[in-house]
């Protein structure tokens, strides 16, 4: 249930993401999240990171690079991505192409080992991402072009996957709460300089209590409750077995999309997202049944 709370909860963020594209700019939508975010964290998280700094203060590059790709860059390149095509789209694309580029980064920055059923999983998982960039038409395929939608969640995609290999290098003795901490306040302060500029170049934004609640909810939801229930999850569960529940992510956005925002659902789509799925599912299941023939001493 935590697991699937998580991924329900951001659902709503490609949602957000398209459906305000119009009333905030997206520089300045991550900022506001990610502010709002680390004053909820503040209280829940000074204690611990108080208890763990000793061991975080030898790491500053690991939680820069953190921060920059998992909180800067990722949403921020969603809410770009969503001035330019749908928010089923935006799901699709961003979640199931994210664990694709990690497991390329997997094997080349932390030399890993990926049997051959994982590369099957991989392979179906590409041909489905496809399916999608191109619609389900051969000859849109043959004459395949990036639209500028595809290619910032694509961006997304790849910033989330390079956040998830710096995560699992996450130094030993610092709690989930204190990581989030640290990366939650060091993202906001990086966003800072684009906001500024964006907020000098773009038109003033209208502040409303819509607006107001739309930033509760990425603040609250999908940034605080979220990370905490996945984190949970994955301390109960394990991680594979919670890496599954993570393709809910793009069914919860989709009937979320079709209800809230009107957007329809094509025979492409659906063809797309139980490939990606298929080939989630075996690459997750192989790691799984190997992982204890695998496991090296620094992971």
């Amino acid at each position: 249930m935590l697991a699937i709370i998580a991924t329900g909860i951001w659902g709503g963020n490609f949602v957000i993401a398209r459906g305000v594209n119009q009333l905030v700019p997206p520089v300045t939508l991550a900022f506001y999240r990610w502010s709002c975010a680390s004053l909820i964290i503040f209280p829940i998280g000074l204690r611990a990171f108080a208890n763990d700094w000793f061991v975080m203060r030898r790491h500053p590059w690991h939680f820069f690079f953190a921060a920059l790709s998992g909180i800067s860059l990722f949403n921020t390149f969603i809410y770009v991505g969503g001035h330019y095509t749908t928010a089923i789209n935006l799901a699709l694309i961003g979640t199931t192409s994210s664990p694709v580029f990690s497991f390329i980064l997997s094997v080349i920055f932390l030399k890993e080992y990926i049997p051959p059923r994982r590369v099957t999983g991989l392979l179906v998982c590409l041909s489905g991402i496809m399916v999608l960039l191109s619609k389900g038409s051969w000859q849109m395929l043959l004459h395949f072009r990036f639209s500028p939608g595809d290619w910032w969640i694509l961006l997304a995609a790849l910033s989330f996957a390079i956040y998830n290999v710096i995560a699992r290098r996450k130094p030993v003795g610092v709690s989930p709460t204190a990581y989030l901490f640290v990366i939650f306040i060091v993202g906001t302060l990086l966003l800072m300089p684009a906001w500024l500029l964006e907020r000098a170049a773009a038109p003033p934004v209208v502040h409303t209590a819509n607006l107001g609640l739309i930033v509760l909810y990425l603040a609250a939801g999908t940034s605080v409750i979220s990370f905490l229930c996945w984190n949970a999850a994955i301390g109960r569960l394990g991680a594979a077995r919670t890496a599954l529940f993570g393709n809910l992510t793009p069914i919860f956005s989709t009937i979320e999309a079709v209800l809230l925002l009107g957007e329809q659902i094509t025979c492409y789509h659906i063809a797309g997202m139980v490939t990606i799925i298929t080939g989630l599912v075996i690459a997750n299941t192989t790691t799984a049944r190997s992982k204890p023939a695998q496991a090296k001493p620094n992971e």
